[in-house]
């Protein structure tokens, strides 16, 4: 109750103030109640409609990006593998083909699919921190992901790639390298031969199982260390410097010369018969090679007396016998000799040679260059312990022999089909200016990048 006042400021009694029913006040808060949340509802379903997708795609994107990640780690394990077995067929020797043949297999086998995967193989490598190294195999491997439920954002396929750089190192140099993969003996040191290998080692690419062979007993060989594909048969005359025993089912060493283009044989052909008994003789190539090199050549081999002064070039010889007669006495710098259509060397031991490889150019390091279709052909070098030779005798497809006192000092690498000793030789392998590559042994494969 309350109360008021009339106009004569007298207090009056008023009346209650009116209130609605009961019943009535909660059906009024009831609908008010229920228009309130069909309003929310609808804001709810607007946010919802919105924020759905963002968020299913939200979700997707996460699974999704997981598996990315996971795909990627597989691509990176196929290029690790690819890159290996790359530069495992990069130390055989293999061409360029055979190497991105062997990566692709691998990475194959590693589980990329061709119809959405990549594989490139680039030697030398084209980029890292050692591009441009030959003595390396780059892989790269790429994969489409196709998108699910992350296509919400974008319907572009996700590239996902894999990069690696095996490297092939060497663990040291050899001087004579037999070539022949199948050759029993491809390496020989025979009767009472007494070799010595100074600073270098000796190695054979035949799976026989006396790939390396000392047979005699009065056979001695001194050499950094010896290295056989195969088995290696041995006496008490070897002497290792650089390794306990022979390395066995060791790994194919690489032509270091496989590169080298055979030269063009060009020119009219020059008597065979140069110079005489008693008398200096100079020689000078003048035809021009496609390379630049002056070449001089000699169609029926070519026989050598009294003092010869070849002048720097090349000298084809063919279909014959390099021959020094009597006491021939033989010098030059900057010589190839090229021993093509089963020509072959006939250096007795009372002559003596001192010749040296150019020390650059296309034909750099290569004293003596075989022809590699002239598969058969017996080479023999026999001279005077005061002959050098300075570079490479590369005869790849052919026999060598080295009997009688033959020696060589400085730079010498000898690399035929199969290489024989049989008298007192000594090589040597300071090759730091002779312009030659280096026949790498003991070589290890392993990822860099």
């Amino acid at each position: 109750m309350t109360s008021v006042k009339d106009d004569n400021d007298r207090a009056v009694r008023a009346s209650p103030i009116a209130r609605p029913a009961p019943c009535c006040l909660f059906t009024r808060l009831s609908g008010a109640w229920h228009r309130l949340l069909a309003g929310k509802a609808g804001s709810a379903a607007v946010i919802a409609a919105l924020v759905f997708p963002v968020a299913v795609g939200g979700m997707g994107l996460g699974a999704e990006t997981g598996y990315w990640y996971l795909s990627q780690r597989k691509l990176q394990h196929a290029a690790d593998v690819a890159a290996h077995a790359a530069a495992t067929r990069l130390r055989a020797g293999d061409s360029l083909t055979q190497i991105a043949a062997a990566a692709q297999h691998v990475a194959a086998k590693s589980g990329l699919s061709a119809s959405v995967g990549t594989v490139a193989v680039n030697v030398p490598q084209t980029s890292g921190s050692k591009a441009g190294s030959t003595s390396s195999a780059e892989v790269i491997v790429t994969e489409l992901q196709p998108r699910l439920i992350s296509s919400v954002f974008s319907r572009t396929a996700v590239t996902i790639r894999g990069r690696a750089v095996a490297e092939v190192t060497s663990g040291g140099q050899a001087c004579v390298l037999a070539l022949s993969t199948t050759a029993s003996g491809a390496i020989t040191v025979s009767g009472s031969t007494s070799v010595a290998l100074t600073g270098c080692d000796i190695t054979s690419d035949s799976n026989a199982s006396d790939a390396f062979l000392m047979s005699g007993t009065g056979s001695n060989l001194t050499a950094g260390c010896v290295y056989s594909v195969g088995g290696a048969t041995t006496s008490a005359g070897l002497t290792l410097t650089s390794c306990a025993a022979v390395k066995t089912q060791a790994a194919l060493v690489r032509d270091p010369y496989a590169s080298v283009a055979e030269p063009s044989v060009i020119g009219t052909c020059q008597s065979n018969k140069v110079g005489k008994e008693t008398s200096t003789t100079t020689v000078t190539p003048t035809d021009t090679q496609p390379n630049g090199v002056k070449s001089i050549r000699y169609c029926n081999g070519l026989d050598l007396k009294g003092t010869v002064v070849l002048s720097a070039g090349l000298y084809i010889v063919e279909n014959g016998s390099l021959t020094l007669n009597g006491n021939a006495n033989v010098s030059g710098t900057g010589v190839t000799i090229y021993l093509r259509g089963g020509a072959d060397l006939k250096l007795n031991g009372n002559s003596t040679f001192n010749l040296a490889a150019p020390t650059s150019g296309p034909l750099s390091g290569l004293l003596f260059f075989g022809s590699r279709t002239s598969a058969g052909a017996t080479q023999t070098i026999s001279g005077s312990s005061t002959s050098t030779f300075k570079g490479a005798i590369y005869l790849p497809g052919s026999a060598i022999t080295f009997t009688g006192n033959s020696g060589a000092s400085g730079c010498t690498q000898v690399i035929g089909n199969t290489v024989t000793f049989t008298g007192n030789s000594s090589l040597g392998l300071n090759c730091a200016t002779a312009g030659t590559s280096t026949v790498k042994t003991a070589e290890t494969v392993a990822i860099v990048e």
